[in-house]
């Protein structure tokens, strides 16, 4: 069994910093495809960034310039440097992960269970 784990959410100012991790652990798996996605009150879940196990990276329109999505295949860690932060960012942040069981040889998905990010203004 693999888990998700994330930390480093928090309560910040508008125009301060986080950064975000998300450690995967368990045995007998390799990662893919590596995300952070967001979830505001009232609002769906959002794809804020992506990042491939080669580390090309994607981000959401809102958070370019500002968001940096990286990540450490030695470790399983992925992280998310969001600076100039805005209280439009205010959500619960999840970790996503596309992971390749190595003991079962199969695919699956797993989400880390979120972090609160809260901007004031």
């Amino acid at each position: 069994q693999v888990q998700l784990v994330e930390s480093g959410g928090g309560l910040v100012q508008t125009g301060g910093s986080l950064r975000l991790s998300c450690a995967a652990s368990g045995s007998a798996f390799s990662i893919n495809g590596m995300a952070w996605y967001r979830q505001a009150p009232g609002k769906q879940r959002e794809l804020v960034a992506v990042i491939t196990r080669g580390g090309r990276t994607n981000y959401e329109d809102s958070v370019k310039g500002r968001f940096t999505i990286s990540r450490d295949n030695a470790k399983n860690i992925v992280y998310l440097q969001m600076n100039d932060l805005k209280p439009e960012d205010t959500a619960v942040y999840y970790c996503y992960a596309d992971i390749w069981r190595t003991g079962v040889g199969d695919s699956h998905v797993y989400w880390g269970h979120g972090t609160q990010v809260t901007v004031s203004s």
